[in-house]
């Protein structure tokens, strides 16, 4: 419920309890609360409680249609931020098409100081270093360079990555959820490995993309380097205010 002592603003605290109303109760396209019905629910003014449903619309959690009432949006219970919830398996399988992943690589290494600094670990402490090609319906699309420090995933094995997804065995194993994933990309070229790996020409543009993933603790768990087609790939983002 609302807490009227709190110091977030009524009509955020609002928003965020509709929120979740929307995402856990209601169906796309189902008629929502009206305004005298929530007002009553949580006892709020009306003014408190437009200013969270336009908030809501701005958002595109609802709509409204003149003389009928709010309705919940389409699709809202599908709508997936990439830095929450990043995943190759998944994003292909809602492409239609089949992922797989190759193991090209698997060892634990002591960490110089560069990859160290970017986990957040002293320098020479063991983590698992592995690269993989992701492919699609047999096509390779991508080659990932990965570091994974090993203090939080003891006895971590290439075999336990034969039978299931890396995000997976993190959730699985070893109760680890990828919380928030940071992603910066840029235009490149890629190297002669990277070419033969992804069957491409040599010297083909790509798009190099470095992701560090954080666990609900905010612990990276996570840091991977990857290459992708350019001609496989596009890459969007939604800017908002």
């Amino acid at each position: 419920m609302v807490d009227k002592n709190s110091s977030v603003p009524l009509y955020s605290q609002l928003v965020d309890l509709l929120i979740n109303e929307i995402t856990e109760n209601l169906e796309p396209n189902s008629k929502m609360m009206s305004e005298r019905e929530i007002c009553e629910r949580y006892d709020l003014s009306r003014t408190t409680v437009r200013l969270a449903l336009g908030e809501l619309e701005n958002l595109g959690y609802i709509y409204k249609q003149h003389g009928k009432g709010t309705f919940v949006s389409e699709g809202i219970r599908d709508r997936k931020n990439l830095l929450e919830s990043y995943s190759f398996t998944d994003y292909m399988r809602q492409l239609n098409k089949e992922p797989k992943t190759m193991v090209v690589a698997f060892e634990e290494v002591p960490l110089y100081r560069h990859i160290a600094q970017v986990l957040g670990v002293r320098e020479g402490e063991l983590a698992y270093r592995m690269e993989r090609i992701r492919y699609a319906d047999d096509v390779p699309m991508m080659f990932e360079v990965s570091y994974i420090p090993e203090y939080l995933f003891k006895s971590l094995s290439i075999e336990m990555l034969y039978k299931k997804p890396l995000y997976e065995v993190f959730r699985e194993d070893y109760r680890q959820d990828v919380a928030v994933a940071d992603e910066e990309f840029a235009a490149s070229i890629m190297t002669d490995k990277e070419s033969k790996l992804l069957e491409t020409m040599t010297d083909a543009l790509c798009l190099r993309i470095q992701r560090k993933s954080y666990n609900k603790q905010n612990i990276m768990i996570e840091y991977t380097v990857s290459v992708a087609k350019n001609d496989e790939f596009v890459y969007r983002v939604r800017h908002s205010r």
